[in-house]
């Protein structure tokens, strides 16, 4: 398992719900942000541009516990685990300030895959 990696998220009001609640699909595109602050937009365009090579959500598994609301900061908490040649687990946690658990959690599993949408092995990327 790889070291934690922190990504700020400010909730924006537009983030929300009709009671004020972040809606719970958001947090994937928050998980998605951190992912590709781990990996770099540079390398990303790079691995495409030069390589063909692109990275597809293949399962998502979300625990909803504790809503964050507009106004607040998120510290999303990332960690990584290579599961063989072609899979990559990603395990995020949204954490609100001081509390003893995440308020959100998600173990996403990415493939890459080419242009052709075929199954490539994960490049041998710094994380």
């Amino acid at each position: 398992m790889s070291r934690i990696y922190h990504f700020p998220v400010q909730i924006y009001y537009e983030d929300t719900d009709h009671s004020g609640v972040v809606y719970h699909a958001n947090y994937l595109k928050y998980f998605e942000r951190a992912r590709e602050h781990v990996i770099g937009t540079g390398t990303l365009v790079k691995l495409l541009n030069e390589q063909g090579l692109g990275f597809a959500v293949y399962k998502a598994e979300l625990g909803y516990f504790e809503g964050a609301e507009f106004g607040d900061e998120l510290d999303i908490r990332t960690r990584i685990k290579r599961d063989g040649a072609y899979k990559v687990i990603w395990f995020h946690e949204a954490w609100l300030p001081v509390r003893d658990k995440p308020a959100v959690t998600g173990k996403i599993e990415l493939v890459c895959l080419d242009r052709n949408k075929q199954l490539k092995p994960i490049p041998d990327l710094d994380f």
